[in-house]
Formats: structure tokens, sequence, C-alpha cells
């Protein structure tokens, strides 16, 4: 049953959005701190004073073709959806349904889509996205699905499930990133569940039809993925290691940042090369993995080099696996990249080319350690930071990278990012609860120019967002804190699936290709804030900004 508060905050919410276009501009005002974590409390999130937000959509939203294991856009169907008061979680009861933890958001302009009901006209705008949670299936583990928001739809047909399993019958995985590919016409969603990770394609069309694709470009822990306009798939990947033995706050770095060049870009699972970025470092040395030297790793010298301002490193790619010579058997990416000598980094785990840069550009980010006592600290990249490498066009063999903002303990854990102008880039954190703790601040949404000098005592990222934190993660804390109970849900909000876009399903539309305009030109901006309630929103100007910006 759907709390009627809820109901009646979704008719409320949905009723306040303009039906006019909204004029944008870039400068926002930016907000002086971070929500305060406040055990027990409802916090309410704060944007900048010319934003406003509005919900696309909210986890009780029923689906309006559900299964027996996925009701709602953000809860399964293992439970209810608000706990009953008092209730603790057992081997046998399950006090609340487990949330399916909607993710990357992918908006795409599309006609003639169907859906369930064959009589109704769906419109033209939607918001696609994989989940990266959800109940077990039978096989006991956390199954994932493809949803598509109906941006002009109503309530009863706002949700479409578009696939819970693949073209084979099994199981979709829990899903982190979603892209457009305009040359395969396909989805490209990611699964960052290590060597039961990869990348799945999936039509637009309903029921969408879902492929694996771990042959080809094998398994990881990938999560952001785009495409440039050669049709190349570049991935970034979030996998963690072993902390140190010293250093016992600090992870080894373990992720890399590929790109797959598919045989026949219209068609991915005729193979192709997947390569692994490689850095040089100051002494002339590629900075690579050392199995069983955790310490060594996490204060290297290129790890050191990796996060100071003004160096400029050399890079190279290395190949990792190509169908042509080494068949299309599922492969572990992440243990090829390293025995190959890619370098591994702190966590990277989104990245877009920059507008303008005609696609020589590339900024990623990392989200570090999430703990503030990592013993790698700023110097080493403990807390992240943003990285842009730079080429000659994308297909180059040879580059540099260079950082563009080094974290810290107030700005760390970046995770998605969408860019709002040609020179500034949003970026969300998910900081993780125990950091929320240690510096007593929720996460955080931020501006990054990449024209600004961060080496500047000062000089810091602008906040668009102070996300707080909504009744259902307040609960969730409340049962999370219990021990051996067995509760599987998260007891705080993450920002997650920041995008800006026009929705052009065409080439012309690829992320990099167009300077965005965000609130002119079709331009619109989503993100999600994840756990707890799992709602969607719609960010836009407010119309006081709006009859400022007129006068």
């Amino acid at each position: 049953m759907i709390p009627r508060r809820c109901t009646l905050a979704l008719i409320t919410a949905t009723a306040l959005v303009p039906t006019i276009a909204l004029a944008g501009s870039s400068k926002l005002t930016p907000l002086p701190s971070a929500m305060p974590k406040a055990e027990g409390v409802v916090v309410p999130s704060a944007l900048s004073p010319e934003l406003m937000q509005v919900p696309a959509v909210q986890g009780f939203t029923p689906l309006e073709n559900p299964t027996a294991l996925f009701k709602y856009y953000g809860f399964g169907g293992d439970g209810p959806i608000v706990p009953a008061a008092n209730s603790i979680q057992g081997k046998d009861n399950t006090v609340e349904a487990t949330k399916t933890e909607p993710d990357k958001n992918t908006y795409l302009v599309l006609e003639d889509q169907k859906g369930p009901d064959a009589s109704y006209n769906y419109g033209s705008h939607f918001l696609f996205q994989g989940h990266e949670g959800g109940p077990n299936g039978e096989d006991g583990k956390p199954q994932g699905m493809l949803t598509r928001i109906n941006l002009d739809a109503d309530i009863a047909h706002r949700v479409t499930l578009m696939a819970d399993e693949t073209t084979n019958g099994t199981a979709i995985p829990v899903i982190d990133g979603s892209s457009w590919d305009p040359f395969a016409q396909r989805l490209l969603l990611t699964s960052e569940e290590g060597t039961k990770g990869g990348v799945w394609q999936a039509t637009i069309d309903f029921p969408s039809k879902v492929e694996d694709l771990t042959g080809i470009i094998g398994n990881g822990s990938y999560e952001g993925v785009q495409v440039d306009p050669n049709g190349t798939i570049w991935l970034v990947e979030d996998e963690s290691d072993k902390l140190g033995e010293v250093a016992k706050h600090a992870k080894q770095p373990n992720s890399f940042v590929y790109r797959f060049t598919p045989t026949d870009k219209a068609d991915l699972t005729k193979g192709g090369k997947l390569e692994a970025l490689q850095v040089i470092d100051s002494s002339r040395q590629p900075i690579t993995f050392h199995d069983g030297q955790a310490d060594a790793d996490i204060k290297s010298q290129g790890m050191k080099d990796l996060h100071t301002y003004g160096k400029a490193l050399k890079t190279k790619w290395v190949v990792v696996h190509d169908t042509g010579k080494d068949g299309m058997s599922p492969f572990d990416a992440n243990k090829i990249a390293k025995a190959n000598g890619a370098t591994p980094l702190k966590r990277p785990e989104n990245g877009l080319f920059r507008p303008g840069s005609n696609f020589a550009e590339f900024v990623f980010d990392e989200t570090g350690d999430t703990n503030a006592d990592t013993e790698a600290g700023e110097e080493y990249g403990g807390f992240g930071g943003v990285l842009k490498l730079t080429q000659a066009s994308p297909a180059a063999a040879e580059g540099e990278i260079t950082l563009v903002y080094r974290g810290k303990k107030a700005y760390t854990g970046f995770d998605n990012l969408a860019f709002w102008s040609a020179d500034e880039a949003m970026f969300v954190e998910d900081a993780g609860d125990k950091l929320h703790s240690q510096r007593n601040a929720l996460d955080s949404g931020y501006v990054v120019n990449l024209t600004a000098d961060y080496s500047k005592e000062g000089t810091e990222p602008s906040r668009f967002l102070a996300e707080g934190r909504d009744s259902l993660a307040t609960i969730d804390a409340g049962l999370s804190a219990l021990k051996d109970t067995g509760f599987q849900n998260e007891g705080d909000n993450e920002i997650t699936g920041i995008h800006v876009s026009d929705g052009d399903a065409t080439v012309e539309g690829l992320l990099g290709a167009k300077i965005p305009t965000p609130f002119e030109n079709g331009w619109r901006v989503f993100y999600t804030q994840q756990h707890g309630e799992n709602t969607t929103w719609e960010v836009l100007k407010k119309l006081s900004a709006l009859k400022t910006a007129n006068q």
C-alpha cells in the first residue's frame, strides 16, 4: 500500500511543474555548507537559490507492469514499503521491501514508443535507468531491472518495467551505469559486480531485449560508460581492493579506465578490441599494480604524481583483449589489465568528453577511500579527485593526463558527473555513511570549473546541492544500527544519476558533441536521490530567477 502522505506529495509536486520554457544560466549561487548528519532526524535538501526540483518519479510509484519480484520503481515486492512501528528484521521476517536503487539516468526524445498498454500514447520524452539493487532472485542473489520513466505520461503509466531478464533467460544483474549508443541503437548498461560484472546492451523498444556482452568486453567492475564519434565505448571501473597493512584506512588502487573499439560499431556482438590506460610517472616508469604490495601502491610515486597539480603525465593504451585473436569467451578484464601493465586508479566512477573539445578531452572522477582517516591523504589521492585525459583524437594511441581538482575530506567521494557548460562540470558525492559521520556532513553536488586553478589556497568547487536525508533513509538508519538482524537496506541517501541532456538520440546528440544549455533548447537536468525513498528529481530554474533574468 502506498502511504497516503506520499501520494499527496507526489500529486502536489507534479502540479508545480511549469509548462513554459525556462531560460538557462550557469551562474549559480553557491551554498555555504553541506547538511549536517543528525541521527533520527529528517534533513531537507537544498539547491542553489536559482534552482528548484520536482519529482520525475518517486520510489513508491507502482510499475505499470509489476512482477512478483518488482512492484514499484524503488522497491521490490518482498516486503512493505514502510516498516511497521517497532518492527525488527529477523531471519524469516523482512520488515521492509528491498530497495531497487535506481542509478544512472539516460534521457532520450523518441517517437512511437510502446508499452504494456497498447492503447496508450506514451509521449516522446523518456528517462531510462538500470537499478543497482533488488530482491534476491531464484539464484539467491540480488536481481536488477531496466526501467523507463515516461515523462509525458500519467501516474498509472509513469514507469514501465522494460526488462528483468536477458535474451538467454538469465536474470539481469544489478545495473549501475547507462548510456545511449546511437551507432548500435542500444542502451549500454554496466554492472560493477567484479568478475560477475560487465556490459549489457538493451533495445529501447518494449519489451526490451537485453544481451550479455561479457564475452566481448569482459567481466569487470564497470560503471561509467560513454560512446565517442568513432563508436568506441569508453568505460570507467569502480573496483576497490585490499587495505594496507600499515595504511589500515587506505585501499590499494585497483580500478582502470578502458576503451573498447568494436569491429562493427553498428553491431557490438561482432567483437572488437579492449584496451586499458597506462600512465607514465615522473621517473618515466609506468604506474602499475603490484600484487601483495598494497602499502607500496597506496603511497607510490605514481599516485603522488597523478594527484599533484601542474604535472602532465604521458599516457598510452595497452591491449587487454582482442576478440579476433582471443575469442569471445568471458574474461576477467581487471586481471588482464593488471598483468599487461595498465595503471590502477583510486576508484574512478564516471567520465565524459568535454563539450567543445572535439572529443579530445576526457574528464573523469575518482571516489577515493571514503574514509577521513585514510593514510593516503590528499597527496596520494586518498580523497579522490578529478582528472583530465587529453589526446589529439579519441582514437589516438598516446596522450597526457593532468589533475583538475584534488579531493579533500570536505570534497570527496565523487561519483556521477554531467557537463553544465563547456567549462563547468557537475560532480555529485557518494561519500558513504561512515564518512558522513566522520565529518558530520551529508553528500553534496559541486560545480567544478575546468578553467579554475584549484592549486590556489581557498579555491574550491562551488556547491549547488546540499543533500539531506529523507524519511525512509532516516528509518533505515535506525534499523541498520541494530546488529545481526540481516536488515538489507542502507541508512543514508546518495546522490546519483546526475544527467544533463537534450535527449538527441542521433550521433549529433552524443554527450560531448554539443555545448549544454540547461533549461534552454530542450536541455533538461535530472538526478536521483538514491536509497531511502529512491526519488528521481528533475531540476528546474525557479520562476523568480526567470523573471529576474528577463527584467
